[in-house]
């Protein structure tokens, strides 16, 4: 019962049709104001569909790029139904009360299960229910050493272990920056009595959001098994952290008067990763990654510092990081309104001032989410000029959405596999 699917089959589709059907219920109420609930409730439904945007993105600046239609359609229709429910609470009997009222629950869920089809955060009813942490208790004991040949040379396996999600706090140790747990996937190998030492994969969620995400809507663990299974038993140590601290909160995965997260992931959480983990430490063979947000982490830390991540994977993110979708505000918040500072640590000016040659990269964005895919065409291009390989992909039928690392993480583990040793051919 817990894999039932919440983005696809036939749950989704009875939930909407109950909806739909509670809402026919609430628009054919007889009782006092029954023409004016109706009325106010078209206007609600109008005005979030038309200013919900300009709310959380312009006045608010929760998150600094727009929410789409379909998602801005199905909470107008959701604030709509509640809007009903309420004014049926008005001159009717006390059933009609109840029975409004459990119309109006019913015509959000079906709204909010909508909302999940399109993100495709709660990809089943486990997903949803939450999952179980396991608390990282140490690494397999092999310390990390640096290697010079790639782990498909050193190990042919068989994986005797089972792959496993496991949490655990990374301190920021020198940044001071607090995160939440990260989220470890241990593949397989790992687990095994004949571990080798694995390279690593460094991943970021979406904002708002933290590393849970991946894990629930990323699928996590289906998806590195599945890198796995291609790469006969191999894949990366994945470590999901947490840059921001909050949901609400947007570091922009730099070092500004917000916090220093830049220094929390270029030197807090590799110098935890070598020391807990018991992995590859050439990181020659790491990887930084994310998805919307972590996307645009991605690319700035392989900017920043391609000695550290020299590999990544940006998945429908940002043309450069923002808070706001004033960049005037963004700078005034982390910068002081300093522009030159801000400036000059975005990765568009860092690829038009220096050279990668060493340095690969793979995007990826839904055909169904044209901005970011003309953010990603001019990003990509700009870091093909700088020397880097490159290597995009569009995936067809997706928005801005799960759908999108769930179907281009596994070939951009393809892609980067000579980088990281999962093949034993280095492009």
């Amino acid at each position: 019962m817990g894999g039932l699917s919440l983005v696809d089959g036939w749950l989704p589709i009875v939930l909407l049709a109950v909806g739909g059907l509670a809402a026919f219920g609430l628009l054919t109420r007889w009782g006092r104001g029954a023409v004016a609930a109706a009325v106010v409730a078209v206007l609600v439904a109008a005005l979030v569909f038309a200013g919900l945007n300009l709310l959380v993105v312009n006045q608010l600046a929760l998150v600094p790029e727009p929410l789409p239609r379909q998602v801005l359609l199905w909470v107008a229709i959701g604030s709509g139904g509640v809007v009903l429910a309420l004014g049926s609470l008005f001159g009717t009997r006390p059933g009609r009360k109840v029975l409004a009222l459990v119309c109006g629950l019913l015509v959000v869920v079906a709204a909010a299960s909508q909302v999940n089809v399109y993100y495709e955060q709660y990809p089943t009813l486990a997903a949803l229910a939450g999952t179980d942490e396991r608390s990282f208790t140490g690494g397999h004991g092999a310390p990390s050493r640096s290697m010079t040949t790639p782990v498909a040379t050193r190990w042919k396996g068989p994986a005797t272990g089972a792959s496993s999600i496991e949490t655990s706090p990374i301190p920021g140790t020198v940044s001071g920056f607090t995160g939440r747990d990260a989220q470890l996937y241990l593949p397989a190998a790992y687990n095994s009595p004949n571990a080798p030492l694995l390279p690593v994969l460094v991943l970021v969620a979406g904002q708002p959001g933290g590393p849970e995400d991946w894990v629930v809507g990323g699928t996590l663990q289906t998806v590195m098994d599945d890198v796995a299974q291609r790469h006969g038993g191999l894949a990366p140590v994945t470590v999901v952290v947490d840059p921001n601290g909050a949901d609400g909160d947007n570091t922009m995965c730099m070092d500004s008067d917000v916090a220093k997260a830049d220094t929390y992931l270029s030197v807090d959480v590799p110098r935890w990763i070598e020391g807990n983990l018991g992995i590859d430490a050439n990181h020659a063979h790491w990887a930084f990654g994310g998805w919307s947000f972590g996307g645009t982490c991605a690319i700035q830390m392989a900017t920043r510092h391609p000695d550290l991540y020299p590999n990544f994977v940006d998945m429908a993110g940002e043309r450069e990081p923002a808070i706001s979708a004033d960049r005037t505000q963004t700078i005034a918040i982390a910068f002081h309104g300093d522009t030159a500072a801000f400036d000059a640590l975005t990765p568009l000016t860092l690829l038009a001032q220096r050279r990668y040659p060493e340095v690969w990269g793979y995007f990826a964005c839904g055909a169904d989410e044209p901005e970011v895919g003309a953010w990603q065409t001019e990003v990509s291009t700009a870091a093909q000029r700088a020397g880097m390989t490159v290597r995009t992909q569009v995936v067809p039928g997706q928005g801005h959405s799960w759908g999108v690392p769930h179907a281009s993480l596994p070939p951009a583990m393809d892609f980067l596999g000579p980088r990281l040793g999962l093949t034993a051919t280095v492009g």
